[in-house]
Order: C-alpha cells, then structure tokens, then sequence
C-alpha cells in the first residue's frame, strides 16, 4: 500500500512539474493557430483581388492553416520534452506523403495543375476555349478538373492535368471573334459586286463590328462553283450576343441580297462558321 501511495505522490509530482510546461505548449499551438487563420484570411482577399475562384482560395486558406498547424504541434511537443515524438511525426509524415504520392499520382498531378492554371489563368469563366479535343464554354474551374458546356448541351469535366499538358485554344480572350462561312457563285456572275454586296450586308447585322470591317474574297475554283468566303468580326462579351443567331442572320441577309440582285447562288454551296459561342441561358424546366 505504501509503495502505491508512493508512486502515485511521484506521478502527481511529476504532473506538477510538467504543468507550466503543457500550458506554455498548448499556448504555442494555439499562437500557431491563431496565426495560420490570420494569414489565411489575408492570403484569401489577396487572391479573391486577384480574381481567384473561391474553391482556389479556400485550398490555399486551409493549407496555411494546416501549414502553421503542423508547425505550432511540433514546437509544442518540443516544449513537452517530445522532441523525439515530433521528429518520429514529422519521418513518418514524410514516408506517407511519399507513399500516397505514388497511390494517388494522378490525383496530385490534377491538383498541382489546377494550382497552376489558376495562377497562369490562360482562362476564366464563360470563356469559350477548346482543350483536350473538346469545345465549350468553360462553367467552372474546380482543383482538380474544369467543367465545360458544349454548344450542344453537354456537360464535359476535363482533368487540369490534360489541359496543363496539351495545348489550349480561349476563342475568347479579349471577346473578339472572327466568324466565318463559303458560299459558291456561278462563273458567271460578277464576282467583285457580289463581294461588295455581301459585305455590305453582313454589315448591317446586330453585334458585327464595323472595324476591322467585314469582308468577302475569293478563296477557291472548283469545278462549279467560284467559292466566296464571307467573314466578320463580333465581340462575343457584348450583353446579349449569341453566335448562332448572328451567324444565321448574316448568312440569310447574304443569300437574300443575292437573290434580289439576279445572281446565281450554285447549289453546291458549303457554309462554315470557326467556333459557335451562345451566351444563352439554360433551358428552362417544362
């Protein structure tokens, strides 16, 4: 009985010898804290100025957190006298990161590349781009994949790491866009009016510049037709364009001008338009 009495008056002991030192460590860590939510926040309204999506900025708030997390329970174990505990935490940390570095490969090739394209930013949302054989309006860019609408209605998530790797088309960079269709005449006809005649027209359609004004040349004699390709210039970030119906109203104006004018449009007529952008809405239910 003695003995117990002993050894439980030794570990009090050593209780009280040990408590400054757990408050002073537990102060340490809760410092530590305090200063990875503090510089998180601030790393966040640096990168939302910067025009960071919030999925990025959260990323990078909670890694400075975890980051002054790790530091501020290593510095408190030290103060305990675990020196060695931090150090065998801080090994094996390293050992599984190696570890699950090789398991999840392309996870962490995906994130990486996210972090990547959100600072090289070659895109942003409702940006119309072409990547990994794929063309659509980019809905949202996440950590590990960007989310695309294609004219057609789908829905296409790339990984960031095929889009970081391969090569990248943004249709829409500064909004200009040079849209583009053939149309065939007959030998005929006088080409140079037509020309001008078509150029004239597409002219006069809502939300195609003036400058640089649009054109019509002669690209190409088959064995029918004289083929004429008829281009312009739109801003596609002007409120309320839509690709598909400019390019239709342009193409009906020419042909109808044509018509009217006594020239003869050959039947062998292709049309062409470089990229199709709507800035429509989402169909509505019902």
């Amino acid at each position: 009985m003695d003995r117990l009495i002993d050894s439980f008056i030794a570990q009090w002991q050593r209780i009280i010898e040990l408590a400054p030192r757990a408050v002073l460590a537990l102060l340490v860590l809760l410092v530590f804290v305090l200063i990875g939510r503090f510089a998180g926040r601030g790393l966040g309204l640096v990168l939302k100025r910067g025009g960071l999506t919030p999925t990025h900025q959260l990323f990078f708030r909670r890694l400075v957190l975890w980051v002054a997390v790790v530091f501020g329970l290593t510095l408190a174990l030290d103060v305990l006298g675990f020196g060695g505990v931090a150090a065998g935490l801080l090994t094996g940390a390293g050992l599984t990161a190696v570890v699950l570095g090789f398991a999840f490969r392309q996870i962490g090739e995906n994130l990486l590349s996210g972090l990547f394209l959100a600072f090289s930013r070659p895109f942003n949302v409702d940006d119309f781009i072409e990547a990994d054989g794929f063309q659509g309006t980019v809905r949202k860019i996440e950590l590990r994949h960007t989310h695309i609408r294609t004219a057609d209605g789908r829905d296409i998530f790339i990984p960031n790491s095929r889009i970081f790797n391969s090569s990248l088309v943004n249709f829409t960079r500064d909004g200009l866009l040079r849209p583009s269709f053939t149309i065939g005449l007959d030998y005929r006809d006088d080409v140079g009016a037509a020309c001008a005649l078509m150029a004239r027209e597409t002219g006069a359609v809502e939300f195609v510049l003036a400058e640089p004004p649009p054109a019509a040349n002669v690209t190409g004699l088959t064995a029918a037709v004289v083929e004429i390709e008829v281009s312009y210039w739109v801003n596609t970030f002007a409120e309320g364009y839509n690709g598909l119906r400019v390019k239709g109203e342009v193409m009906d104006r020419c042909r109808a001008a044509l018509l009217a004018d006594g020239f003869t449009v050959a039947s062998e007529v292709s049309s062409r338009l470089d990229v199709q952008i709507t800035r429509d809405v989402e169909p509505s239910a019902g």
